[in-house]
């Protein structure tokens, strides 16, 4: 049987900050963010099987990716934790309750890295993650695929 890739499209809309960083990202600032999820794999081949014929149910990576990344940064503020932005941190979360805060640096590339981790733990077993390509604004964006890690 041959091998099949699906992609799914998702999007949030998200801000951040870039703790240290030399120029204008240093501040808080939104974006609008496009995710592509590739998974890989054979359909399906039991006649008998509700997902005869499919590599793996749209929804279930629909479900996959909205609980792990859609449903957690969607209109959220995420900052770098350092010790300099420690009473802002606390400062926001009394006032806002989706503020993520991460021991790395938000920028796209650090957070398809990490988004590829969190979706490849959580796939079916036969499936594999192929690529993420994360676009933070319509004419930039980083990937991430599985034969380059």
């Amino acid at each position: 049987m041959s091998v099949i890739r699906l992609t799914k499209e998702f999007s949030f809309e998200m801000a951040h900050s870039l703790s240290g960083y030399d120029g204008a990202c240093r501040e808080i600032h939104g974006h609008s963010y496009k995710l592509f999820v590739t998974v890989q794999g054979e359909p399906n081949a039991d006649p008998n099987n509700p997902k005869y014929g499919m590599v793996m149910d749209f929804g279930e990576l629909k479900r996959i990716v909205g609980r792990l990344i859609v449903d957690r940064y969607d209109h959220a503020l995420v900052v770098r934790r350092t010790a300099e932005n420690s009473n802002a941190i606390d400062a926001l979360r009394l006032l806002y309750n989706k503020i993520e805060v991460c021991d790395y640096q938000p920028t796209c590339e650090n957070m398809v890295s990490r988004f590829a981790e969190e979706i490849g733990r959580e796939l079916p077993s036969g499936i594999q993650l192929f690529s993420i390509k994360l676009h933070e604004t319509a004419t930039s964006f980083a990937e991430w695929y599985r034969s380059d890690n």
